[in-house]
This record gives C-alpha cells, structure tokens and sequence, in this order.
C-alpha cells in the first residue's frame, strides 16, 4: 500500500511538472492583438499570453477601483482559456506522461491508446476552465480573474497567487471564498469518473480533485511573475 501512494504521488509531482516545463519551453510567437473588454479597466494593460503562446486572459491589474464584469465577459473568458489552441499542446503532454506511466489502462497503448489520452486531458482543462471561470462564476456571481499583487516580497507575492483558489472577489468587491475554484474542479473531476473507467473510487476522485487545484495555483504564480520575467527579459535584449 505504502509502495501505491507513494507511486501516486510521484505521477502527480510529474503531472504539476508538466505545467511549469510546457510553459517555460514554448518559444514566443507573434500573436493578433486580443479584443479587449472596454467595461474592464484592469484588463486593459495586462498581457493576455504568457510566453507569447500560453491563455492568460483571467489575469488583471488591482485598480484602486473595483469594476465587475458581466456573466457574458466571464463566459468570454472561460471561452478563451478553454478553446485557445496551446491547451491541446498541454492534453498531448500530459497524455504522453500518462502514456509513460500506463495510466489510464482502458485506453492501451500505441496511437490510439494516446489519441485518447490527449482527448481525455484536453476535456479535464476544457472543462474545468468553462467550469471555473464561466459558468459557476457567472451562477454565484463571484469574479474569475486573477488580480496580480504585483508588487511587495516574491514570498509574499507566491502566498497571495497559491491563496487565490480559495480567495476571491464577489461581484460586490467583497472578499469571498473561491466556491467557483473549489467546486467547478470538484465537477470537473466527477465528470471525469465517466470516462476514467479505471478510477471510479473515492481516493482517485480526491486525488483528481486536488490536481486541478494545485495545476491552477501553480498557473496562478506564473501569470503573478510573468510580466516580471517579461520586463527582465526585455530590459536584458535592450541592454546588448
């Protein structure tokens, strides 16, 4: 027993991994300039791809004023991040992990076996981004954007951006715990038990659960740090 958990654990380090290494490898690409909401101050500076290539189209500046958006624009959002072309590019790196590790036997091996894991990964981040961005936020009335701390000590701004699942704004501006984050991934990962034939116990649940949990915290950080590391970058080529 203590030999399966620890193997768990393992696959799912190497799933988090997976985040960190597919968005810090992707080459910057040009891109069309992104159609902003004109309601929403503090999206207008924000860069809506990490990297260039990677959605990032929930994160916003702190404006001294609060400026809710409407259940459309979070759907908008939701859209975005879901259907935006590198989340198929994240489905064929993780199914080639769990192509590596054989999860997910029902599906074989060979070209089929990873055909479906690709389908089966892209659902899971499809899914949960409709869930936790558009739908629940727009049914609670909660506010799905990450809004960067930007300044203040990096372990300061690390604990805000990893809080941020459990923390969030209502449409109010009040300070409300993240039902959108916490339950919208809870759906996501029972919906999954109807296509992971092979996990349908309570402890895989659990384990999916808090998966998607700790791959959007660590999305959080990236997009808290990203136009740091852009602005470094930028500065760096400018000083050669």
């Amino acid at each position: 027993m203590g030999i399966l958990i620890e193997n768990r654990n393992v696959y799912y380090s190497r799933r988090l991994t997976v985040i960190l290494l597919f968005s810090f490898v992707l080459p910057l690409s040009a891109q069309e300039p992104v159609k902003l909401d004109a309601s929403d101050p503090a999206a207008q500076n924000e860069d809506k791809r990490v990297l260039g290539v990677i959605p990032n189209y929930r994160t916003a500046e702190t404006t001294p004023d609060y400026h809710p958006i409407s259940a459309k624009y979070k759907l908008t959002i939701a859209a975005k991040d879901s259907f935006d072309y590198p989340l198929v590019g994240l489905g064929a790196a993780f199914a080639g992990l769990y192509q590596l590790e054989n999860v997910h036997q029902q599906f074989g091996q060979g070209m089929l076996g990873y055909s479906r894991r690709v389908g089966t990964a892209y659902a899971d981040q499809a899914i949960g981004n409709m869930m936790t961005e558009g739908f629940l936020p727009a049914l609670l009335k909660e506010d799905p954007r990450y809004f960067r701390m930007a300044q203040g000590p990096k372990k300061a701004r690390t604990f805000y951006a990893l809080s941020r699942i459990f923390v969030t704004k209502r449409d109010t501006g009040a300070r409300s715990f993240n039902f959108s984050e916490v339950l919208g991934n809870g759906v996501v990962s029972a919906i999954g038990l109807s296509y992971y034939s092979d996990n349908r116990n309570f402890r895989d649940f659990s384990s999916n659960w808090a998966t998607q949990l700790g791959t959007d915290a660590l999305a959080q950080v990236l997009k808290e740090f990203w136009p740091d590391i852009k602005h470094h970058w930028t500065r760096r080529k400018a000083s050669r």
